[in-house]
């Protein structure tokens, strides 16, 4: 998964919303104050750096160097965050964790082989959480009719994992429910927030189909067509985008 966000880390860490203080809250009274959290696939710790003022430690796993350098310099003065060069496929190879945490990063893995080593991994009790936006729920980002142009344009259109519920149809619940984690409970938090111009332009370079290495010399024409396409369909260069975050938890049924 690493190389398909290169250059992508600053404006992911900049640009992309966070989840919200409810909404990490809700994660560490779950996972509790003592507790080792394995935040996996964190790019630029989005969760794990305001998770770790909650809990004892966590490891911030992801194969992408740029995100986990970026995570490193937005926690200096952090202590308690391990990063670690790794995905879903070196699960072993971590140190020991209580929990674990996916945001956007589970709809890139092989989610039932990774749902089955984790009921390996985890100890009695140990919590499965997904973080993010439920896709049944997501809003497209009023730029959005837009943006597929410019994209379209340059070829570079939304592309999806093979694994994600858009393209295989099964939701994380669905995959979660006949995983050894089927007790699900779910909470949702909604926010609204305004974007200018450049962070919807920002916002564009944070995602995989046009990361800025995707794009290659084309960034600077990219983000020109953008800003002038943007533009014509709203002169006043600001929107306003609804988000919910869903906070889902996963545990082991009880005998």
């Amino acid at each position: 998964m690493g190389d398909l966000f290169g250059g992508a880390a600053p404006y992911y860490a900049k640009y992309r919303s966070g989840h919200g203080d409810p909404a990490i809250e809700h994660l560490a009274m779950t996972f509790g104050a003592d507790s080792t959290v394995l935040d996996l696939g964190c790019g630029p710790g989005t969760v794990a750096i305001p998770l770790a003022r909650r809990v004892r430690r966590v490891l911030a796993a992801d194969p992408d160097e740029e995100m986990l350098a970026e995570g490193a310099r937005l926690a200096a003065g952090v202590p308690n965050i391990t990063w670690l060069s790794g995905d879903s496929t070196t699960l072993r190879a971590f140190p020991a964790f209580d929990h674990v945490v996916m945001g956007r990063s589970f709809h890139w893995m092989d989610r039932r082989a990774v749902l089955a080593e984790l009921d390996e991994l985890l100890p009695p009790g140990g919590v499965v959480a997904i973080i993010g936006p439920p896709p049944r729920d997501m809003e497209e980002g009023p730029w959005e009719p837009v943006m597929r142009r410019v994209r379209d344009e340059f070829g570079v259109n939304t592309f999806r994992a093979a694994n994600s519920y858009q393209t295989s149809g099964e939701h994380h619940h669905e995959v979660l429910e006949t995983s050894p984690f089927g007790d699900l409970d779910a909470t949702s938090y909604e926010n609204r927030r305004m974007y200018d111009l450049d962070a919807v332009i920002g916002l564009q370079l944070s995602y995989s189909y046009t990361a800025p290495a995707r794009l290659g010399d084309r960034v600077a024409a990219f983000t020109g067509a953008a800003r002038a396409a943007l533009l014509a369909q709203n002169p006043s260069g600001r929107w306003e985008q609804r988000t919910v975050t869903e906070v889902l938890i996963a545990r082991r049924p009880r005998a």
